[in-house]
């Protein structure tokens, strides 16, 4: 298989993971905060790595003796953008993240266009103005039919957007750190960062009790962590930035096409998005929009340019 095929498969793979992850995340916030089932995916996800790594290779475990200061941040924004994310959903819905959320891929353009000169093109333009256009369409058409206290739903979109940002900010110095590390490897790291964070707000006292169905889908929540994250470290290691960008993007089909087989089902652990016509062209837009805007005309890619960063 080509490195190409290679990363069209994992940056799938991690598309598939996160498009059933937000309608987990809301389920779980029945039991536990924000911060504290974050924290439990990164524990379960670094463990079951660990327990490879000490039977498989060993000597990965090196990379905790001096590891690099891009990937110290980089895990400090992957955990950010973990409560960014989880956070935003508590206050809205799985539909309405996963659209927000998708500025993530496009934050990442942008700054291939800031940071690394990039030229833009008139397509890519016109991808982040039919974006924002559908964002705004979105976000209007959502306020009555998803929440009657404004407020909440504003402080949902806030955490959203913060999560987008820290994830590009992650995504940008993760594309330079594979180039030289193994993408597994750097995940020991990365899981562990955030874990250690996190400790002092956890209450371990809400874990007694649990039930085992709210214990397997913790665990589901922390293999879905270790599968694509180590997925997308792949990906980047075999294409380019912007591609991987467009699979990603893909994420809330994924998500409301699996929450209305499950309005089908007549499930009753979670509420499936009312979304009129209107809702859905914006939600329609902001997915085309980002093809557009991740898409690069020029043979010098963002890949390329992204490779300087820790130069």
């Amino acid at each position: 298989m080509s490195d190409r095929y290679k990363g069209i498969f994992f940056a799938s793979f991690a598309a598939i993971l996160w498009g059933f992850l937000a309608i987990a995340l809301k389920v779980s916030l029945k039991s536990l905060s924000p911060v504290e089932i974050s924290w439990v995916r990164f524990i379960v996800a670094f463990s079951f790595l660990s327990v490879y790594y000490l039977f498989y290779n060993r000597s990965a475990f090196i990379i905790f003796k001096k590891p690099p200061a891009a990937l110290i941040l980089a895990g400090l924004l992957l955990g950010l953008n973990y409560l960014g994310f989880i956070t935003g959903i508590h206050f809205t819905s799985p539909g309405t993240a996963q659209i927000f959320i998708q500025l993530g891929p496009i934050f990442l353009t942008l700054a291939a266009f800031i940071f690394f000169k990039e030229k833009v093109s008139l397509k890519q333009v016109a991808g982040i103005i039919i974006a924002f256009a559908g964002l705004s369409v979105f976000y209007y058409e959502q306020i009555p039919a998803l929440v009657g206290d404004i407020h909440t739903f504003n402080k949902g979109i806030l955490w959203l957007l913060a999560g987008a940002v820290c994830w590009a900010c992650y995504a940008i110095l993760q594309k330079g750190l594979v180039k030289r590390h193994n993408p597994m490897q750097l995940n020991l790291i990365l899981f562990a960062v955030p874990a250690v964070l996190y400790i002092p707000f956890i209450h371990f006292s809400r874990f007694s009790g649990i039930s085992t169905g709210y214990l397997l889908l913790l665990l589901f929540l922390g293999l879905n962590t270790l599968g694509a994250y180590g997925s997308l470290a792949f990906a980047l290691k075999y294409l380019e930035a912007n591609k991987i960008s467009i699979i990603l993007i893909q994420n809330p089909i994924i998500t409301f096409v699996v929450l209305m087989v499950l309005q089908q089902m007549q499930v009753t652990w979670i509420k499936a998005d009312q979304l009129n016509l209107i809702a859905l062209i914006g939600a329609a837009m902001v997915i085309t929009g980002g093809i557009l805007t991740v898409l690069s005309g020029r043979k010098k890619n963002t890949a390329n340019n992204l490779k300087k960063v820790d130069h």
